[in-house]
């Protein structure tokens, strides 16, 4: 095992120690006495765990001003002015930055599956090594991804033997579109479904399970009951940046795309295939013509490569008006996002996959008009907390002579096959008929339900051309185009009746609610049965998208 030293911050050495057994915890923290915070993620690469630790950690630190230490537990954490920027954020209380490769994702590791978990235990041992119920609170993101099942399966372990208060934050899932996982966790260990859903759903009464939605939050209270709920991202309304920081954040976009005056539509997202990209960029094709597109996170998975290659590709050959990844690099004086939504004409959202969606509530924030995807398990939480978006829309159909029908459809058939026996036996008649597939003859379809060669395909026809044929497809469209180009977008307004919701102190109390102790364990077969719920649910046909299922689509 190895470790990484970053300037001016403290690191652990990942050394073996022996774990020592603890007596069960009380049924709460003790609020009196001192308290270490371990926050676990994969990594701290830019994206929505690492903001939503910007956000969070200082209003936790308020709420419980017992919290003397943080400690953010990670494969790798290799942004050294992010890490410089947390320990200021959250100052004067100690960061302790624990990095050991084991604990990343399976996929970027070297090592032989069996060699895993014993440095898995090793890294762990030392982490928790004089931790009690009584001073250590754990913090685990997106475990649920299954990058990397040892570790998850070891940490639960660790924390049900010795008692410690254990909050497992799902954002996302390995079965939702994630298949691609199912092969990697067999081979490190996890060779049914049951293993891997005994790792990811841990029954231990120290441990809680907590989704960021309340479509998932439900399904997890039906099998767990007190021992889940719903801890949605916390987010506020800022005050606007200064004008001279935005006319800074605007130069420096401008800049970057090298067309003065131009305008600029941003989507705030990492280059990964479920953030849809390419209907982002033909969207503001069609109702900005003039506008370039930017997205500002660079590819931070070898999965997503060929992905951002071919996009980058196709936008130097047709000569598209689009910026990927703006943020990418070292540059030393990079905005940070806020600003570049405020420097921004309009804010873009077309993914096609999410847990919770923080630009929603950001292009809000920021006074940006968004145009935006209503996704169903966000939009009812979006509706509940009170907002309204004006440019929000379903799916954006495309005209089949945009492209090749029946080259897309025995494409789709056979990726479909491809990726139908990756899956388990057992769900591989759960799964539906992709909606192309479904189709007895070419018709309109959704943009989303297209290979990304087929999106290529209807992006390389001239904007007139395209506009014309789907602009009856989609009427909304043609009131968005002319409020586009007269500066009329809408810009949604700042709910009262969100603070209650997303506010820093309400995400805080919520939080520390969770650390509370039913009694007992969780029913027998209860992880078994919350995983089969949800695997019945993301592999219905509405759930069912090509440009994951396949990292070359």
């Amino acid at each position: 095992m190895g470790i990484f030293p970053l300037p001016g911050l403290k690191i652990s050495p990942c050394a073996t120690l022996p774990a020592k057994k603890i007596d069960p915890p009380a049924k709460t923290l003790k609020h009196g006495r001192e308290l270490k915070l371990i926050i676990f993620h994969y990594h701290l690469r830019p994206g929505g765990v690492r903001r939503i630790l910007e956000l969070a950690t200082p209003h936790l630190l308020h709420a419980r001003r017992n919290l003397r230490e943080i400690v953010l537990a990670a494969g790798e954490a290799t942004d050294h002015r992010w890490n410089e920027f947390y320990g200021r954020h959250v100052a004067p209380t100690p960061v302790e930055f624990f990095l050991d490769p084991a604990l990343g994702y399976v996929s970027e590791q070297s090592a032989r599956p069996g060699i895993i978990t014993p440095r898995v235990r090793a890294a762990l041992r030392k982490l928790f090594a004089g931790a009690t119920p009584s001073n250590t609170l754990v913090w685990a993101h997106n475990l649920g991804i299954a990058r990397n099942l040892v570790l998850t399966r070891e940490l639960t372990r660790l924390c049900a033997a010795r008692g410690i208060p254990l909050l497992l934050h799902h954002h996302d899932w390995w079965f939702d579109n994630r298949w691609l996982r199912w092969p990697e966790m067999r081979r490190t260990g996890f060779a049914t479904l049951s293993a891997a859903a005994r790792a990811v759903f841990a029954t231990a009464p120290a441990v809680r399970h907590l989704a960021i939605n309340q479509a998932d939050a439900a399904v997890l209270r039906h099998h767990f009951g007190p021992r889940a709920g719903w801890l949605p991202n916390l987010s506020e309304c800022t005050p606007a940046p200064k004008p001279a920081r935005r006319q800074a954040a605007h130069d420096w976009l401008q800049a970057k795309i090298a067309d003065h005056g131009a305008p600029v539509w941003l989507l705030p997202c990492r280059l990964l295939r479920r953030k849809n990209v390419a209907e982002a960029l033909l969207l503001t094709r069609w109702l900005r013509p003039e506008a370039w597109l930017v997205t500002t996170g660079d590819v931070s998975s070898a999965d997503e490569a060929d992905y951002c290659a071919r996009l980058t590709q196709a936008a130097r050959r047709h000569h598209w008006r689009v910026r990927l990844g703006v943020l990418a690099g070292n540059e030393a004086r990079k905005p940070a996002i806020p600003k570049l939504l405020a420097a921004s004409e309009a804010v873009m959202l077309t993914s096609i996959q999410e847990g919770f969606g923080l630009p929603y509530l950001e292009a809000v924030a920021a006074r940006r008009p968004l145009i935006a995807r209503a996704l169903p398990n966000i939009a009812p939480d979006l509706a509940q907390f009170g907002f309204k978006f004006p440019q929000y829309y379903e799916e954006i159909l495309v005209h089949p002579r945009l492209f090749d029908w029946h080259a897309e459809h025995r494409r789709q058939t056979r990726k479909f096959a491809a990726w139908k026996q990756q899956l388990p036996a057992s769900c591989r008649r759960l799964a539906g008929t992709p909606l192309m597939l479904a189709a007895p003859a070419p018709q309109p379809v959704p943009f989303s339900r297209l290979t990304l060669t087929a999106q290529i395909e209807v992006l390389a026809h001239p904007t007139r051309e395209s506009w014309t044929l789907c602009a009856a497809l989609n009427p909304f469209l043609a009131r968005w185009r002319e409020r586009a180009a007269t500066g009329r977008l809408q810009i949604s307004a700042w709910p009262k009746t969100a603070d209650p919701w997303l506010s820093g102190p309400a995400y805080a109390r919520r939080f520390f609610q969770f650390t509370r102790r039913p009694a007992g364990a969780a029913p027998a077969g209860a992880a078994q049965a919350a995983q089969q719920e949800f695997i019945r649910a993301k592999l219905d046909a509405t759930q069912l998208f090509p440009l994951l299922w396949s990292t070359q689509s």
